[in-house]
């Protein structure tokens, strides 16, 4: 296989995941090291294509569908969980997370999370990698982007965060 056809299988294999796809699972399937897929992914999004790189792998992101609104909150890492679990628990999906660097502008993560089995699971990476949330750069304030299904669903996910007390609001 050269190259340019395990690149366009790396992008083949991501348009059809149901979910993200570790760099080491393409690497495996490729039989290559996980640095060769690393830079091919570089590449291929030098060149355009739209692969996004989640705490759970790399993924072609589809276009959000219902409501897309983002909200600001105020938490330190202890509030995550509850955070998290207040937005997924109305249905929404957490499509990210935004926060100002003094340097760089905008830093954007890209999270994909949709129910509480996320949430765990990107818990559980982020205990076991012992990295610090983007929301340390910025005193615990950040914003988040939701899909959801409706304007209701985003006035609950809305509510139960004013509930918990990390709602930033005018």
């Amino acid at each position: 296989m050269t190259t340019e056809e395990r690149r366009n299988a790396i992008l083949d294999t991501l348009a059809r995941a149901d979910q993200p796809v570790s760099a080491t699972a393409l690497a495996r399937r490729f039989g290559v090291s996980r640095q060769i897929v690393v830079g091919d992914v570089a590449l291929l999004r030098a060149g355009g294509a739209d692969i996004s790189a989640t705490p759970r792998g790399y993924v072609i992101l589809p276009a959000a569908s219902g409501l897309v609104r983002r909200l600001a909150v105020r938490h330190g890492e202890d509030g995550i969980e509850a955070e998290l679990n207040a937005m997924v628990d109305q249905g929404c999906t957490v499509l990210d997370v935004i926060v100002e660097h003094p340097l760089y502008g905008q830093l954007t993560g890209p999270l994909q999370i949709s129910n509480r089995y996320e949430v765990g699971q990107f818990l559980s990476r982020s205990r076991q990698s012992e990295a610090l949330p983007l929301s340390e750069l910025t005193e615990g304030i950040h914003l988040h982007t939701l899909s959801c299904p409706d304007e209701a669903a985003f006035q609950r996910a809305r509510q139960a965060l004013r509930e918990l007390g990390i709602l930033l609001e005018e």
